[in-house]
């Protein structure tokens, strides 16, 4: 038997994703968390195979940073992240973070239970959207963005100044200006506000207003 643990900030979405997991004989829902800092308690717990993360947690830490907690335990268990999420920084993100698999929540019911059993063996799961973006972004003949230039759009996408990027990144501002140099080259713009609409455009970053 699958042991699975729900993490999302929607207690209906979790009371579907229990009905459905429920329904399968060789899976089980071990236990429900609402946000980052439950999560942990929970799967100190019961200890599941797999952990079902939404990325959007509401306030506080992320489904990023709570995977990322999960997976430093001294007996991490598997994550599978499901979202409405597909652009590159959310999906980079969540596999540096340790995730096994990535999928959306628009996919059928029988995708998401080969999704579990597959990342509870542990292979790599990924949404055919998923795959393909990530494909697309290994085969581009152009320039790629870095992960750090793909998160300095996020940042950019929030209204964050210069000085304030510099600060949340740890990094002058001169090495801030030259990432955006860079990115401007590489998205062929040159505003941040040109910058920031190609990248929503080409499914890099999500609006700052979902």
């Amino acid at each position: 038997m699958i042991r699975v643990a729900l993490v999302d900030d929607h207690p209906v979405v979790r009371a579907g994703m229990r009905a459905l997991v429920d329904g399968q004989d060789d899976l089980t829902v071990v236990g429900e968390a609402s946000d980052a800092h439950s999560a942990e308690q929970l799967v100190a717990a019961v200890r599941p195979d797999v952990v079902l993360m939404d990325l959007n947690l509401g306030r506080g830490p992320g489904g990023v940073e709570a995977t990322a907690r999960l997976r430093a335990l001294p007996e991490p268990p598997q994550v599978l992240v499901l979202t409405t999420y597909d652009t590159e920084a959310d999906i980079m993100s969540a596999i540096d973070a340790g995730a096994s698999g990535y999928l959306l929540k628009d996919a059928p019911p029988d995708d998401l239970f080969r999704a579990i059993r597959g990342t509870a063996r542990g292979e790599v799961v990924l949404a055919p959207a998923v795959a393909a973006r990530l494909v697309k972004r290994a085969g581009s003949p152009g320039p790629v963005l870095t992960e750090r230039e793909v998160e300095i759009l996020g940042l950019l996408a929030t209204g964050q100044s210069n000085r304030e990027l510099a600060k949340r990144l740890f990094v002058s501002e001169a090495t801030v200006k030259s990432h955006l140099s860079h990115i401007y080259t590489k998205l062929g713009v040159d505003t941040r506000a040109a910058a920031v609409a190609r990248a929503i455009e080409q499914h890099i970053i999500r609006p700052s207003a979902q």
